[in-house]
């Protein structure tokens, strides 16, 4: 491995070089390096060594381009030749994530594991149920051993626990074998503060601007230059080194940029060329509180270029239906036209005011962007673990409606994702959890709590009831996938593969076509989702409900058929 070291702030820069078994404590053998005061030249370090950099005679730092952290985020980082990879993926010819069936997955909590090596034994299970792309939380190196992902302090190594480097490797190769595409989250808008070194390195941070974790990062001051390549060359690693379809960019809002080609323009540019070159489909799906379509928008017509973006209105709508609550964001989100509009229109805040923000937001999504330029959900990492005790809808709502919930989402003209468990109804929460150090650790617990003594969380739960401690390692357990609870709901399991299969079969619900869409409410709770001539009809009312008859391509709960069909309470009917 070799590579130049951007380092514009140190006056000297020493390569302390270890050797293959090195291990903490352990000396380093102290190299000075040669530069023209902003690049550094590294010289060859073979596969396996264990190696770090020392900044004006300073203490060891890891490489910010590391691959690997295998002793944490504090210790040598070792290198990794990504070379050594045996990939058989060649007949791969990708997945593309418009449309795409997703899947979003904790790595370490999928399974009693946490490992990818153990993810991969599950994949069986998902290509039975239709899954086309996996969408892994991030998993970029941060401090400790658990974690949701999003406190990371490096943008190219790959978390130990999970099994490093070689780990993701090996498990995206047995997606591609699969048949099963592969998006990484990654998060490009701040780091964690634990073991976050890059400012010692260079002008990786700004006060220009702030965001919600604190100092921006640089993409537009003086020095900017360095941040936004070594931003470019680690996003395009992943679909090179690593064979990664599509790449998640967190809460893009936060990345504050002013220069004349905003960093995801460029990202969005040098994306579409890679993949012209690679042959096969490359996407960027951006997470974006901004409710507006300026993001999807081509970058030669002012826009930034993204492919897809998340498009949270449609859970809260979803949410809000099925459970009754309008606490907190979900105020607005119980009008009666809330759940029609957001399913042709996208956005329900599209330019009118939002409670929540106590302002005018949003814009309304124009014609040109059809349903699949946007990922939707009733449950994900985000709705469920941000909630103050981590509980899914599942808890709280009967099969019949969590089954609607998602079948909602399935047969949508969006490009439906469900999250871990959601296929067989797990009960199981997924909590907030964290594994920080002594001094950090208490104040995120407190944070934590205080964080959930409002926005009406106690109308949910009571008045009395506990916030999970992100730090205690119950927390963490708790929120693993109890696998033994699948047959337990196998009919719940067998109705949403059917309900993928029809997605997939039938023209009319694989359509993106948003103008052939429309969501009718035809009695208190009662609902058609009408897809061209095809419908969803759903039941979950004390009444019976009859519609006019048609093929039945799937049915839950009691139909009973003549010139038209009627559905008992708690049913669900798919027609052709």
């Amino acid at each position: 491995m070799q590579h130049t070291l951007w380092a514009p702030k140190a006056d000297t820069v020493d390569l302390l070089l270890g050797t293959s078994t090195w291990q903490p404590g352990d000396d380093l053998e102290r190299i000075p390096l040669s530069g023209d005061g902003e690049y550094w030249e590294v010289p060859q370090i073979e596969h396996g060594v264990a190696y770090g950099f020392s900044i004006d005679g300073g203490p060891l730092r890891p490489d910010p381009r590391s691959a690997e952290q295998p002793w944490g985020v504090h210790e040598a980082s070792r290198a990794f030749d990504t070379s050594t990879i045996s990939w058989s993926d060649d007949r791969f010819d990708g997945v593309d994530a418009r449309g795409a069936v997703v899947y979003e997955m904790h790595v370490g909590t999928f399974t009693n594991e946490g490992t990818f090596t153990s993810a991969i034994t599950k994949l069986d299970h998902l290509k039975s149920i239709g899954v086309d792309m996996v969408e892994l939380m991030p998993v970029a190196s941060f401090p400790g051993k658990r974690g949701w992902g999003y406190d990371g302090v490096s943008w190219t190594a790959v978390h130990e626990a999970y099994g490093g480097p070689q780990g993701l490797a090996e498990f995206v190769d047995a997606c591609h074998n699969a048949r099963i595409g592969v998006c990484l989250d990654v998060v490009y808008n701040h780091l964690g503060p634990d073991g976050n070194y890059l400012a010692e390195f260079g002008p990786y941070f700004t006060g220009k601007h702030e965001t919600p974790w604190g100092t921006a990062l640089n993409f537009d001051d003086d020095g900017n230059e360095g941040v936004r390549e070594h931003l470019l060359s680690s996003a395009l690693r992943w679909f090179t080194e690593f064979h990664i379809d599509a790449l998640r960019l967190d809460a893009i809002h936060a990345m504050i940029d002013d220069s004349p080609v905003h960093i995801l323009g460029e990202l969005a540019e040098a994306t579409r060329s890679l993949s012209g070159e690679l042959g096969r489909p490359l996407r960027l799906i951006a997470e974006s509180d901004l409710n507006d379509v300026t993001v999807l928008t081509p970058t030669d017509r002012g826009g930034l270029g993204m492919d897809m973006q998340w498009a949270d209105d449609v859970h809260h709508a979803v949410h809000s239906y099925f459970t009754g609550e309008s606490h907190g964001y979900y105020a607005d989100f119980d009008a009666e036209d809330a759940l029609s509009k957001v399913f042709s229109g996208v956005f329900y805040h599209d330019g009118i005011t939002s409670t929540f923000r106590g302002k005018e937001w949003g814009a309304p999504v124009t014609d040109e962007f059809d349903g699949h330029a946007f990922v939707v959900y009733d449950q994900d990492h985000d709705q469920v673990g941000n909630r103050a005790v981590g509980d899914r809808p599942s808890e709280h709502l009967s099969e019949t409606e969590t089954l609607a919930s998602a079948a909602l989402i399935l047969l949508s003209p969006f490009t439906p994702m469900l999250f871990q468990g959601q296929e067989w109804n797990t009960k199981t929460r997924f909590a907030f959890f964290t594994d920080h150090n002594d001094e950090l650790g208490p104040l995120v617990s407190e944070g934590r709590i205080s964080e959930f003594s409002s926005h009406g969380w106690d109308e949910i739960y009571g008045e009395s009831f506990e916030v999970p401690d992100p730090q205690a390692l119950s927390t963490f357990e708790g929120s693993k996938l109890d696998w033994d609870k699948v047959e337990d709901n196998s009919d719940y399991l067998t109705f949403v593969k059917k309900i993928i299969e029809i997605r997939k079969g039938v023209a009319e619900f694989a359509s993106p076509d948003r103008s052939a869409t429309r969501l009718e409410k035809v009695g208190d709770r009662q609902l058609v989702l009408h897809r061209g001539t095809s419908r969803l009809v759903i039941n979950i009312s004390d009444d019976e409900l009859t519609v006019e008859g048609a093929e039945i391509l799937a049915q839950w709960g009691d139909v009973a058929q003549g010139g038209n069909l009627t559905l008992s309470p708690n049913s669900i009917v798919v027609l052709r």
